[in-house]
């Protein structure tokens, strides 16, 4: 078996977010932290950071936000279930995760609407905006 070196323990932060499953691609996962989706100790990243045990970072895919902290590193994609070794999310945010799902589900996020605006509450609209577009 080879030695291991001092070079394997160092990993780029997209390079582990990809291993971790977080991101379908490396590209994805760089593409993410350069535009401030992934922060560490409340700073944006870059995708040369080396994340060490124990660091935390807040991850934003969707309408999920993660915060999760790292307990392996890895540069190897493998399956889903040794993937989730690598982190641990908080208790924190696995709450306010299924809370944000429930107000989704309940549809408390957006504006319910019966559908489609009839003839009448069109015209209404735009005379409320006042638009005269419309008529």
């Amino acid at each position: 078996m080879a030695q291991k070196s001092e070079e394997d323990d160092k990993v780029r932060l997209d390079k582990w977010l990809w291993a971790a499953r977080f991101f379908k691609t490396r590209a994805l996962a760089k593409a993410a932290i350069e535009s401030g989706k992934v922060h560490c100790r409340g700073e944006r990243c870059k995708p040369g950071k080396e994340p060490r045990i124990g660091d935390e970072f807040e991850i934003r895919t969707g309408f999920d936000e993660k915060t999760v902290v790292v307990q392996a590193l890895s540069i190897v994609r493998r399956g889903a279930p040794e993937a989730q070794t690598l982190y641990a999310e908080t208790e924190a945010s696995i709450a306010k995760r299924e809370a944000a799902a429930a107000m989704r589900k309940t549809g408390a996020l957006g504006v319910s609407t019966d559908g489609k605006p009839s003839k009448k509450q069109r015209r209404d609209l735009f005379k409320f905006r006042g638009n005269s577009s419309g008529e």
